[in-house]
Formats: C-alpha cells, sequence, structure tokens
C-alpha cells in the first residue's frame, strides 16, 4: 500500500471512529437522561456478567441495566478504532503525510474516559466525574474528527490568521459552556426552570450559588436523582441560561466575522457551519423547557452539543493549514486552494 493510499485509509478509519465517538455521546445522554447510570452498579461487566442479568437478592431493572451495557459496548468498540489508530500512527510516524500527535492523545484520553466510565459506576454518579466524563467524550470526538479531516494547503491571508485569537476564545467558551451544560443534567437541574425566558416565572429568582457549585461532597453520597436543594438547581441551570447567551453570543459572532472575512469557500463555510449550530443548538434548549423536557428532546440536546464541537473543529482545521506537499484527501492529492 502506497503513502497516499495508507493516509486515505487512516482518514477513513479516523471518520468511522468520529461516528462511533458521536453515537457513545449520545447514548452516555440517553443513559444519563433515563436514570440507567446505575443501571449495572458494578463495571465493566453487569452484575458480574458481561451483558445484563440479574443477580440474587440485588434490585434489577432490566431496560436501564441494557441502555448502560448498549453504551458500554459502543464505547468498547471505539476503543479498539483508538488503538488501531495509534499504533498506525506510531508504525507510519515518519511518513510526512502521516498524522501523528492527535492519534498519540487519543490512547491516553481513551484510557482515561475508561477510567471515568469506572468512576461514574463506583462513586454513585458523582457529578464532577459524570461531567468530566462527558467532556472527555467530546474531546475524543472532537480529536477524531480533525483526523478524519483533511488539512487546508492554502496560504491563510493576514486577515484570516488573525482569525485564531477569535477562534481560542470561541473555544473556551464552548468548553465552559459544555462543562456548563454536563453539571445541569448530573445534577438534575433542567427542570428546575420549567418556563422560558424566566425562570420560576421571575427574571432573577431566589438561587443558592453558593451550594450549587460545590465540586466535592466526599464519598458515599448516591447522587441519583440529586441531593441539592430547589434554590441551588435553580442556580445552576440559571447560569446555564446565562451561559448560552454568553457563550453564543462569541460564537456567532466568531462564525460570522469568519465568514466575513474568509477568503476560502471552506473557510467560509466552516464559520456560517459554527452560526447555524449554535442557532439550532439554543432553539433545541427552548423547546426543550417549553415541552417540559421530553427525553428525544433532551437527549437531541446533547447531540446539538457534539454537532457544535464538529462545526468549531472543522472550522480549526481550516484556520490551521500545512504546507501542500504530502497532504492527501480522500480522492487523492488535495491541491491548493
Amino acid at each position: 500500500m502506497s503513502p497516499r493510499e495508507r493516509v486515505i485509509w487512516f482518514r477513513r478509519l479516523a471518520l468511522a471512529g468520529a461516528v462511533l465517538a458521536g453515537c457513545v455521546v449520545v447514548l452516555g445522554a440517553w443513559v444519563r437522561l433515563t436514570d440507567a447510570g446505575l443501571g449495572c452498579p458494578d463495571w465493566p461487566g453487569c452484575y458480574g456478567h458481561p451483558y445484563p442479568e440479574a443477580a440474587q437478592g440485588g434490585v434489577f431493572h432490566f431496560a436501564k441495566a441494557w441502555h448502560e451495557m448498549i453504551h458500554r459496548y459502543f464505547a468498547a468498540s471505539l476503543s479498539l478504532i483508538i488503538v488501531a489508530l495509534f499504533v498506525w500512527a506510531v508504525r507510519f510516524r515518519d511518513d510526512r503525510a502521516q498524522p501523528v500527535v492527535a492519534a498519540l492523545l487519543l490512547l491516553p484520553l481513551v484510557c482515561v474516559q475508561a477510567a471515568l466510565g469506572a468512576l461514574t459506576v463506583t462513586l454513585l454518579l458523582k457529578p464532577l466525574i459524570v461531567t468530566s466524563h462527558l467532556l472527555g467524550g467530546l474531546t475524543t470526538f472532537g480529536l477524531l474528527w480533525w483526523l478524519s479531516l483533511t488539512p487546508a494547503t492554502r496560504e491563510l491571508t493576514e486577515s484570516e490568521r488573525a482569525l485564531r485569537v477569535f477562534a481560542g476564545v470561541g473555544l473556551l467558551a464552548l468548553i465552559v459552556q459544555i462543562a456548563l451544560g454536563g453539571w445541569t443534567s448530573s445534577n438534575y437541574a433542567a427542570v428546575a426552570c420549567p418556563d422560558f425566558p424566566t425562570c420560576q416565572r421571575s427574571w432573577w429568582p431566589h438561587m443558592d450559588f453558593h451550594d450549587a457549585f460545590v465540586l466535592w461532597r466526599g464519598l458515599g453520597v448516591d447522587f441519583e436523582g440529586g441531593v441539592l436543594s430547589n434554590p441551588a438547581r435553580v442556580a445552576i441551570h440559571f447560569t446555564h441560561r446565562l451561559g448560552a447567551v454568553a457563550a453564543g453570543t462569541v460564537l456567532i459572532a466568531l462564525g460570522a466575522w469568519t465568514a466575513y472575512r474568509a477568503k476560502s469557500r471552506r473557510l467560509r463555510t466552516a464559520g456560517l457551519l459554527v452560526v447555524f449550530a449554535v442557532v439550532l443548538q439554543i432553539t433545541i434548549g427552548i423547546a426543550m423547557v417549553h415541552l417540559g423536557i421530553p427525553l428525544p428532546v433532551a437527549t437531541l440536546h446533547n447531540a446539538g452539543a457534539a454537532f457544535l464541537v464538529l462545526c468549531m473543529v472543522t472550522l480549526l482545521r481550516a484556520l490551521w493549514p500545512v504546507p501542500a506537499i504530502g497532504v492527501v484527501t480522500l480522492q487523492g492529492v488535495d491541491p491548493p486552494r
């Protein structure tokens, strides 16, 4: 197999991994939203078995156990793809067209994810662990999508290069907002504000910020169903809304400004995709509140976050081109644009 064909198949495998990682993120949300996080109280099996099977004397919920195990099966399949990408990158690291750094980062990341998955169960759905697990899953998804994309080969203009700092700010805003979303979900605060645009029929409801963002509450606390008071949950939900306004403003401005200043169709399209993803995610969030947090829409909100990560990574990939030599697309050699 020629170096060009190897890189083509490497990117295809990374694309398959990105699709699978997206499924893992959505399935993880489904598990959390169906209260199935403790459907299998042990790890990596379920009541000591590789498939859901009741243990004598235990409380067994068949549907919840299957939700949890299906998520684990997908995650295990994803791990195999990541190991393959790691071995591939190390084996052909001397090829100039072979992506290496991102592939090497994926293996320790998936090991951390496995540890967080185990701790999610053994520490009884501790919000800090659940939120970290969500961030790790979306980071894995983002890195795989990055590896699947062909880097741009054209030189950026001075105005386009200036967008990189703005893009870094946008990425930071997105990470913070996703963390707030994970904290909202893991503390069962999504239903704390059942109305919109007000919360509890007030523009500034009674909130307990002091108790809302305590990261560690000790061991042995079962967080299924949540342990916080209503004012603390309201504070979390309200902060997530404020974060949506702030992050949405930054990302829409980034996407619009990129589309305005871009000289290439690829970069312009990436900017417009970011704007579309933000508007879509905010729309889903508003609909979720108005409809009373239905399970499909709440799961779709998590999928929207993954789509936003995808669009942001696409923009970052377009803003960091590489020299034309050795760049390979799925169709062949990528010509300069």
